[in-house]
């Protein structure tokens, strides 16, 4: 009767935030799979009884919502619009990228959002949970077209954002180029230097290994899910989306710790390179990445021997380890079957939520080691929590230094999911550990804070 009782309040409660949220279904789905682990813990908690948290928690502090004016190279007058979702504040400032793309709205930035409470949670470091964007496209715009945009959406995104109050980053589309654009607007429209946006120019700001931090965080989870079965990463073979510096990241920590990468993608299709991706073709991806092109095809015009597979995923590729790493829901149901029947012992996701439920329950039933996204590509945003720091207190710490800090937050993160998703037979759930741990500091300051 009791676990009946925990179903219909799990399913109370997803019904009650559709009602409120129809046609979101990006959101929906985060909240769902939070709900289910979560709801459970709840209710074993007296001190969280009756208060209303989860409720809370998928309700956004703040959301706006403003257009984006701006004059392209011929003097044509374009309108985007531009976002901000300011989640949820109980452990610090909202933190979380800006996302350029024709794919962004409501739903999917408020997915993001509510996901980066948890992962904001989990680094230990005092950040709230926000993320915002556009439906503007930085792709084949000029750079003076693409700088008279991030200075409209800046003019308005400044009302609302502060060193202490909101500070965003970068995220898909938006990239070093962006990100200097739109801290120049800030600086000249508020008249302050200030640590208001991470991922920065080193020249003014920017804390070394930020555009591979990501990658490297992901890694040093991986590594740690591993050695939970007596596995490491020396001589494991990796099959790795995405074309951007995620996987740039992913690929140059996983060569540096003995394993082989043989797999990227972009939205063409994926290269499997049987060789490895290793040495001069890492740095070639940064120089493609560099340029503006995303196509996975043209790395086979520099190292033929490797074959591009048009339209495809790399998940049919037999593999140890499997590290998605380019957008939401790009692995499915049938996706997880392929990768299980090839042998895969472990997915770490490096994107934000790319597998669906379907395929995350196919791989939680068949006790392959998963990671969601919020747990094991934390280090992005960590990094940005110690480029914060940085700027704080005026000073740049060494790459070793960074990367130092940066592994000792990861394997805390991993500790953390280990501890709330060990289970009996020994298998660690990290999605239900990732939801329950990030869960639990946010709520205890939440309570401490009273009803706001």
């Amino acid at each position: 009767m009791e676990d009946y009782n925990i179903d219909q309040k799990i399913q109370d409660f997803i019904a009650q935030v559709e009602a409120k949220n129809p046609n979101e279904p990006e959101f929906l789905q985060a909240v769902k799979e939070v709900a289910i682990t979560v709801i459970p813990f709840i209710e074993s908690r007296k001190d969280y009884q009756g208060m209303k948290l989860l409720e809370r928690m998928v309700e956004a502090e703040r959301i706006i919502i403003f257009r984006v004016p701006w004059v392209d190279d011929k003097g044509e007058i374009h309108v985007n619009r531009g976002f901000r979702i300011q989640m949820n504040s109980a452990i610090g400032p909202y933190k979380g990228g800006i996302r350029f793309h024709p794919t962004v709205n409501l739903s999917v930035l408020k997915f993001l959002a509510f996901e980066q409470v948890f992962k904001n949670s989990l680094t230990t470091l005092p950040m709230g949970g926000g993320k915002g964007g556009s439906d503007f496209d930085p792709q084949g715009k000029s750079d003076m077209e693409v700088m008279r945009f991030c200075q409209a959406f800046m003019t308005e995104l400044c009302k609302h954002i502060g060193p202490e109050t909101d500070v965003p980053a970068g995220d898909i589309g938006v990239g070093a180029r962006e990100i200097g654009y739109l801290f120049g607007q800030y600086k000249k429209v508020r008249n302050e230097f200030s640590g208001v946006l991470t991922g920065k120019g080193l020249a003014y700001g920017g804390s070394l290994i930020r555009p591979e931090a990501t990658g490297y965080g992901v890694v040093y989870f991986c590594e740690q899910m591993l050695g939970t079965i007596n596995e490491k990463i020396e001589g494991k073979v990796f099959a790795v989306s995405g074309f951007g510096n995620v996987a740039w990241g992913v690929i140059k920590k996983v060569n540096e710790l003995g394993g082989k990468v043989v797999t990227i993608s972009g939205p063409d299709g994926f290269i499997y390179d049987e060789t490895g991706i290793s040495g001069e073709k890492v740095d070639y991806l940064l120089e493609l990445r560099s340029s503006g092109n995303n196509r996975a095809e043209d790395y086979i015009k520099k190292y033929p021997e490797a074959k591009f597979f048009a339209g495809r995923r790399p998940w049919e590729i037999k593999c140890d380890v499997a590290i998605p790493a380019a957008t939401q829901n790009e692995l499915d149901l049938e996706d997880a079957k392929k990768l299980v029947k090839n042998g895969l012992i472990c997915i770490t996701e490096a994107a934000n939520m790319p597998s669906n439920l379907d395929a995350i329950n196919y791989f939680l039933e068949n006790k392959v080691l998963f990671s969601p996204g919020k747990a094991s590509n934390a280090g992005g945003v960590a990094t940005s929590g110690l480029e914060m720091t940085q700027n704080s207190i005026r000073l740049n710490w060494t790459s070793e230094e960074v990367d130092a800090r940066l592994k000792e937050i990861m394997v805390g993160i991993h500790k953390a999911c280990r501890n709330y998703g060990k289970e009996e037979d020994g298998y660690v759930n990290y999605v239900k550990g990732a939801n329950i741990a990030g869960f639990v500091k946010v709520a205890e300051a939440m309570l401490a804070q009273g009803v706001v």
